[in-house]
């Protein structure tokens, strides 16, 4: 009976010690999917901020003043206003929309 013991406290050992691999590969999965959870956030919270920094700069005035653009309308008001087509009222309302103000 002795011989018959032995070869099951090999096996409730082996087991055993399986279990704890096993329970330590678990935690270490648990750590990496953390890790990686923390790193997603912190890339949604950058792509986040660089959406917010492109639009302000698209909605901010170039550096050097008014658009190509905005010089353009002006010019063609200019020109309405001095061929008589807009009033000088009219001509004072587009520029001010024109100029944001």
């Amino acid at each position: 009976m002795m011989r018959r013991r032995r070869p099951l406290l090999r096996t409730a050992a082996l087991a055993g010690g399986a279990a704890a691999v096993g329970h330590h590969m678990g935690a270490k999965s648990q750590q990496q999917q953390q890790q990686e959870y923390d790193q997603n956030q912190q890339i949604a919270e950058l792509q986040q901020q660089q959406n917010a920094q492109q639009q302000a700069a698209a909605a901010a005035p170039p550096p050097g003043g008014m658009s190509d653009a905005a010089m353009q309308q002006l010019q063609q008001l200019g020109q309405l206003h001095e061929q008589g087509v807009l009033t000088d009222e009219e001509f004072a309302a587009q520029k001010a929309k024109i100029l944001g103000g």
